[in-house]
């Protein structure tokens, strides 16, 4: 839809965001629930969220695009670790593939959301600034259901610690969030602050263009030299073709990043040496790897950084980069002074120092009338709110792909609607039961832009289904696998009418829309059956063979 369009109008399902996460959305809204009427509202003017964002040198994932990409869209081509062009040309191809560019709204920036109990409708409040400049404002759009598929970042800035003395510098000093395109760095000193994935990135990227490249760190970060190319996948893909070969490709993966994630936790001075032996083997002769490659943290307690084909190590052995490890006394008008003494002379510094969080892209949320503070809720199954009424989320793994996640909460979300139309349900709640419930941050990670605003995010509980798992066989069994009705969700008709028992459920009326009478056909078989199926699984039973079937 144009983005000159009025917005004063009512959709079935409310989509935040057209990144990664909302055109996964959109596509399985529009395939399973073709019913539905849906909406996404981007606040910027271009499909690929941070994928669109982010344009500093060799930007790309940190993860294999097997598992990066969606379940839905196989990934063809050779590079298994992916720049960021061909990431967001992907998305971009997966919106058009699915018509999903005229149900989007560009230049919407969600600023508030309303509940109505007694209407069961969101009132979604968001300021329209136009592609052309003019004057932004103000419009209102109301839905049935609303998904904030913005993730966590904050895309207007990012992280910028206080650093002594920047003022007298009279070089460039660039955050990587605003990379300017007309950066010069041919013949040029860079220096750059930093030491995990986005510093692990730009390091080898500029040192192919700058004289010279400093990695400068306060302390070290894990860094993991993987291959660019899958040749298991490359070949499958010739022999079984694209879609059957992404499935096999998918399970593989998901489970070596399963048995590595699960060695490291258990055994992590074990793994601690091996990925030192390894870096000794990448790097120069008799290099210091203790000071500038030897964390004090655990493997896995924060991301591992990864240097495809060892490009990082590669800059190094070739003298056209190195790392630093010290902390900034001051800049100086020619460089940066360390606490050691030493000067590092530099013409662009790039201050790599991370990233900041913004829960729900910054939507000011009430429940009829009563503003909603994020930290005082609980995450359901980790993507609904506690006491808050048809409002999801998607938040992907720290450990893990982030589609992973989002696959499986977006599958889940259509599971909902289906059953939520079955039974004549406008509203489901998660309620918060225990007011005594202990809890814990949403996000287990030590990763310093985490720690820095896990205070203004919802919280999580001990046990299911309270509890954010970083296991995607566990969530397969819950999410996919698991009854929508598990005895925690509180469903209810327009007007507070509570039907918590089947039995005296009525039937939806002949004045139902044709999707409110029956599960939408695109619904697969298992979406259909295990609405009303009677066993609980055990999703510790389940989820180690979870991973091996299709999703």
């Amino acid at each position: 839809m144009d983005a000159a369009a009025p917005a004063a109008d009512h959709v079935d399902v409310l989509i935040v965001g057209a990144g990664l996460s909302g055109i996964a959305a959109g596509r399985y809204v529009r395939t399973q629930l073709p019913a539905k009427r849906f909406a996404i509202l981007e606040a910027r003017q271009a499909i690929g969220g941070t994928w669109d964002l982010f344009r500093y040198p060799g930007v790309r994932s940190d993860s294999d695009l097997a598992t990066f990409a969606y379940a839905f869209k196989p990934w063809t081509q050779e590079q298994a670790i992916a720049s960021g062009e061909d990431i967001l040309r992907y998305i971009r191809e997966t919106a058009t593939e699915h018509d999903l560019e005229r149900e989007i709204r560009f230049g919407h920036r969600v600023v508030r959301a309303d509940w109505s109990g007694d209407d069961a409708v969101w009132t979604v409040e968001a300021v329209r600034e136009p592609a052309d400049g003019g004057a932004p404002e103000t419009v209102r759009i109301t839905c049935g259901f609303l998904f904030c598929a913005s993730g966590y970042y904050r895309y207007d800035q990012g992280y910028a610690p206080e650093l002594p003395g920047a003022g007298r510098f009279a070089g460039t000093l660039v955050h990587p969030q605003d990379w300017p395109e007309d950066l010069e760095l041919e013949g040029r000193r860079v220096v750059v602050i930093g030491s995990g994935a986005t510093a692990v990135t730009l390091v080898p990227a500029l040192a192919e263009r700058a004289a010279h490249v400093t990695m400068l760190q306060r302390s070290p970060s894990y860094v993991l030299s993987i291959p660019s190319r899958d040749p298991i996948a490359n070949r499958l893909r010739r022999l079984l073709g694209d879609r059957r070969a992404h499935a096999l490709v998918r399970r593989k993966n998901i489970w070596q990043q399963t048995q590595v994630y699960r060695l490291s936790r258990r055994y992590p001075r074990l793994v601690r040496r091996v990925l030192r032996a390894l870096q000794r083997r990448a790097l120069p002769p008799g290099y210091d790897v203790d000071t500038h490659f030897n964390p004090t943290y655990d493997p896995w307690d924060q991301r591992l950084c990864m240097a495809p084909d060892g490009d990082l190590f590669r800059a190094i052995r070739t003298g056209r980069a190195e790392v630093v490890t010290d902390r900034i006394e001051t800049f100086t008008e020619s460089g940066i002074r360390l606490a050691s003494g030493a000067e590092l002379p530099a013409d662009v510094v790039v201050t790599a120092t991370g990233l900041n969080l913004l829960a729900f892209g910054g939507i000011e949320l009430a429940v009829d009338g009563a503003p909603v503070a994020l930290p005082e809720t609980i995450a359901y199954k980790g993507l609904m709110l506690s006491d808050v009424p048809n409002l999801a989320f998607a938040i992907g793994y720290t450990n893990a792909s982030w589609t992973l996640k989002v696959d499986l909460v977006c599958g889940w979300l259509c599971r909902l609607l289906a059953h939520m139309d079955a039974h004549g349900y406008d509203a489901c709640v998660a309620p918060r039961d225990d007011p005594d419930m202990p809890t814990r941050p949403l996000l287990d990670f030590q990763a310093g832009y985490v720690l820095r605003s896990l205070d203004r995010f919802p919280r999580q509980g001990g046990g299911q289904p309270w509890r954010l798992p970083m296991s995607y066989a566990e969530d397969v069994a819950v999410l996919r696998d698991g009854p929508i009705d598990d005895g925690t969700l509180r469903f209810t008709r327009r007007g507070g009418d509570q039907a918590a028992d089947r039995s005296t459920m009525r039937a939806p009326s002949s004045s139902s829309s044709a999707s409110a009478r029956s599960p939408s056909p695109g619904l697969t078989s298992t979406a259909r059956t295990a609405d009303v199926s009677t066993v609980t699984r055990n999703p510790s039973r389940s989820a180690s063979r979870a991973v091996f079937r299709t999703q």
